[in-house]
């Protein structure tokens, strides 16, 4: 009897061999790489990243509620939409995975010091990023740096905002000195987080909360030097976004997919139905085209811009061509030749004009379509193409906004910036390159701001910038606009598509949501909510 209790009790000290737990798991390399793997895989959500253009005046979605996106935009949401909760659970969701890493790494036997500083390093990054988005949605939310419990979980109040964007750059600063650069990164490799991303990542959030210096300091580390990584802008604008140009040189951040693996098919709801398209879910709007440049440099209202509004898309800044179809558009197909894109009612010599504007129907809502990152190469719409979080060119606009926010823009910053990105995007002319000594800081913001909506376009930024720059109320109030396909006697014939309507009260910060409030009752509502 004392024999088999005494072997009751050490086998109660064992861990048990038909699962895992946390004792057992971490006995490799290999298993820990799969735990940093599934960091990875929750970083992003494909659906958010091209639907969250909706939340702007950049996009329209008029064919349901993708992401809640509909429901946010037009102002008409409450703490119970869905999106709420998903997103809240997603991003603590890949929070938990990084804090187990980062708590049980140091019990994989036999792992090389480099290596476990990088996954420490790539779960600090992944960790920091989904706090990041957290703050920027809610402002103060639940900060914690290890693994709680259910009981924990279901106790634990808010943190401040800015307690939150101090442990955000904590993890960034310490994944930073612990990151390769981006040119060390070789082979299967490439493409995983580098230097170079977290130090664009901290520029990103002292954008976000206007602190000029820490942009400038941050940015300075990646213009023009090669010891915290090597980046250039890419010589071609659509070429960025084609699959062959992967890992370019402009891509300080990207998503990783693959052909077949595992692949994003978002796309099928938004190119023209012609191409292959079930619907559109995600239209362009005229107050987005309406921003691209004259290749004059000029705004189209300007005497002398070269506009003509029988053929409005002509002499445009070519970043147009590269990011919406519009009509008349050329599509290019892949044996070389290309396809003209029908959207005015009544031009197609296709009697079933797939791609015409048809209030109701399953084309444009708009009367645009998009373009940028199509991948031809899908079976289906499921595409490999990687999406680009950060490029080299956000880093210059950030610095650029940042410069002329301590001070007005200088000539040379200007050269340094927002000449190169244009001369990139296709401008010759010396007005739409040249800096104008007359411009005001005003003046140089306005441009600045401007440059950032077209040159980020439908890359998911533009809802955070309207609402750190407080102007989310002037742009989604009223009505969302299409081509001129309307009665000439309404909006000049501009398409009414809906009427938005945006609260600064409240609409600044998202509300918690209603089921993280019945889970854990020291949860606080924001204001308005």
């Amino acid at each position: 009897m004392l024999l088999a209790v005494g072997s009751s009790c050490k086998k109660l000290d064992l861990a048990p061999t038909d699962k895992y737990t946390e004792k057992n798991y971490w006995t490799s390399e290999q298993k820990a790489n799969q735990v940093v793997s599934m960091a990875y895989s929750q970083m992003v959500n494909s659906t958010y990243f091209f639907y969250n253009n909706v939340l702007s005046d950049d996009a329209y979605d008029g064919r349901g509620d993708n992401a809640g996106v509909t429901s946010i935009s037009s102002g008409v949401y409450d703490p119970s939409l869905s999106r709420l909760d998903e997103e809240w659970r997603f991003h603590y969701a890949g929070i938990k995975t990084c804090n187990t890493l980062l708590k049980y790494i140091d019990n994989v036997p036999k792992l090389a010091e480099a290596t476990k500083n990088r996954m420490i390093a790539e779960c600090l990054f992944i960790r920091a990023k989904h706090f990041f988005n957290l703050t920027t949605w809610w402002g103060a939310v639940p900060l914690f740096t290890e693994d709680i419990s259910i009981d924990q979980s279901e106790q634990i109040s808010r943190s401040s905002h800015a307690d939150v964007v101090k442990q955000v750059l904590a993890d960034l600063d310490k994944a930073e000195t612990m990151l390769p650069v981006n040119t060390a990164l070789t082979g299967s490799n490439i493409g995983r987080i580098s230097k170079g991303a977290a130090i664009a990542l901290k520029a990103r959030v002292f954008l976000y909360d206007n602190n000029w210096e820490g942009v400038v300091n941050e940015c300075s580390k990646l213009i023009g030097k090669t010891d915290n990584g090597t980046y250039s802008l890419f010589p071609s604008y659509s070429g960025l976004f084609d699959i062959a140009n992967e890992n370019n040189s402009e891509v300080i951040l990207g998503y990783g997919y693959a052909p077949e693996i595992r692949t994003h098919d978002e796309m099928i709801d938004m190119v023209p139905i012609s191409q292959g398209a079930r619907l559109n879910a995600l239209a362009p709007t005229q107050s987005l085209v309406d921003d691209y440049l004259m290749l004059s440099g000029k705004d189209k209202s300007t005497s002398g811009s070269g506009f003509d509004i029988n053929h409005p898309y002509d002499n445009r800044d070519p970043r147009l061509t590269a990011t919406i179809v519009y009509d008349g558009y050329q599509w290019p197909k892949a044996d070389g030749s290309k396809k003209t894109i029908y959207i005015k009612p009544g031009t197609d010599p296709d009697p079933n004009a797939p791609d015409e504007y048809k209030p109701g129907q399953v084309s444009s809502p708009t009367g645009y379509y998009v373009r940028k990152y199509y991948d031809p190469t899908s079976n289906n719409f499921a595409s490999g193409l990687d999406l680009i979080l950060i490029r080299y060119a956000d880093v210059l606009l950030m610095y650029a906004e940042a410069k002329n926010e301590i001070s007005k823009l200088t000539e040379a910053d200007w050269n340094q910036t927002i000449k190169v990105i244009r001369a990139r995007a296709g401008f010759t002319t010396a007005e739409a390159l040249n800096y104008n000594g007359s411009w005001s800081q005003a003046d140089l913001r306005s441009i600045i701001r401007r440059e950032r909506r077209v040159e980020l376009a439908l890359e998911g930024t533009r809802i955070f910038d309207i609402r750190r720059w407080k102007t989310a109320q002037d742009v989604l109030n009223g009505y969302v606009h299409g081509a001129r396909f309307g009665p000439s006697d309404v909006d000049n014939g501009y398409v009414r598509v809906i009427k938005r309507s945006f609260d600064p009260t409240r609409h600044y910060l998202w509300p918690i949501p209603r089921e993280e409030r019945a889970l854990n009752p020291n949860l606080t509502q924001n204001a308005g909510w």
